[in-house]
């Protein structure tokens, strides 16, 4: 099993990713000084002139984890992974988050679960120091023929000064990887997941263990950013550890730690090739970031409360060798 043939082909989506960035890629010229874009598509947020600063969006869903909640009748965490999935992504260009609206679909209008659901928005918002200044919630009734009657995207807004943007363009070889615990499956790939895992003879545990909700590293990053000249910070979602390829032309060579169980369950049971589940799922590190060598000692010690590994370091290779495991990506 790989995740192609679980229903999400990730070179397929790279091709039609580029077909449309092709064409919106032109409203860049349509604006001059303020609103006026400081980073091509492509990176973890989009930013924006705003005088000394600069203005940062991040737009993103939950994924397929809607379809584990909607199992569970359980509602209240999905939120945390709606907040986590667009703020987490903010971070990565040094934004700090500031607001964030939802979008949220269903077969028909449901008070209960919409109470339910903002208790997670809430939730996620405390622990990104977020306020939620609104949102959208539509009626589909076609909906009802689906397996999951709902649906949910946001899109988190932060700022930064312009001259503390970070987009990894001071990357060197010999730079340490740090690598941030993730809290389990997070919000990326639940369809292969689901694929392998829950055949109809899945058993409550199992659900609840995909439900956990993604890990909001905000708070930890900031404080890092106080202290820390950090280079580069890679959100690590879909698409696995081929997200650090998004911050420099240089590689990286790491060891991984022991992942969480939920990963070897699904590469055993789905007989799932190591290499793919590198290149699909956290496998237990949500967040990582790049830093001098000099300042390896400053990083883990402010990130000291939190679990983190000293992953490796950047090598002038294009690629991404686990020597732990003797492959690359």
């Amino acid at each position: 099993m790989d995740y192609a043939k679980a229903g999400v082909d990730i070179k397929k989506e790279e091709k039609s990713i580029s077909a449309i960035k092709k064409v919106i890629s032109e409203s860049f010229s349509l604006r001059t000084g303020l609103g006026r874009p400081l980073t091509e598509i492509g990176h973890f947020s989009g930013l924006i002139e705003f005088g000394k600063y600069a203005l940062a969006l991040s737009t993103d869903g939950a994924g397929t984890k809607t379809i584990i909640a909607k199992r569970l009748e359980k509602y209240d965490t999905i939120g945390i992974d709606l907040v986590a999935m667009c703020v987490n992504d903010l971070l990565c260009n040094g934004v700090e988050p500031m607001a964030f609206v939802d979008y949220v679909v269903m077969d028909e209008t449901d008070e209960n679960f919409l109470a339910e659901l903002g208790k997670g928005l809430l939730e996620g918002a405390k622990q990104a120091n977020t306020v939620i200044i609104g949102g959208e919630t539509a009626t589909h009734p076609n909906m009802k023929d689906h397996e999951v009657n709902f649906d949910l995207a946001g899109t988190a807004l932060g700022f930064v000064k312009k001259d503390h943007i970070i987009t990894g363009k001071d990357i060197a070889v010999n730079d340490v990887v740090i690598g941030l615990k993730s809290s389990g499956i997070h919000s990326n790939g639940l369809s292969l997941a689901r694929a392998v895992l829950l055949d109809g003879t899945e058993d409550e545990p199992i659900l609840h263990e995909l439900l956990t909700p993604t890990r909001i590293y905000v708070k930890p990053i900031l404080n890092l950013l106080k202290f820390v000249p950090v280079k580069g910070m890679a959100h690590i979602t879909g698409g696995g550890l081929l997200n650090l390829k998004r911050l420099t032309h240089y590689g990286v060579e790491i060891e991984m730690p022991e992942p969480h169980k939920i990963f070897n369950k699904i590469q055993e049971k789905g007989n799932v090739d190591l290499k793919e589940m590198y290149k699909t799922f956290n496998m237990g590190v949500g967040f990582t970031v790049i830093v001098s060598e000099d300042t390896v000692k400053e990083t883990k010690d402010i990130l000291g409360e939190h679990e983190v590994y000293e992953l490796g370091v950047v090598t002038k290779e294009n690629s991404i060798s686990i020597t732990n495991l003797d492959f690359t990506l």
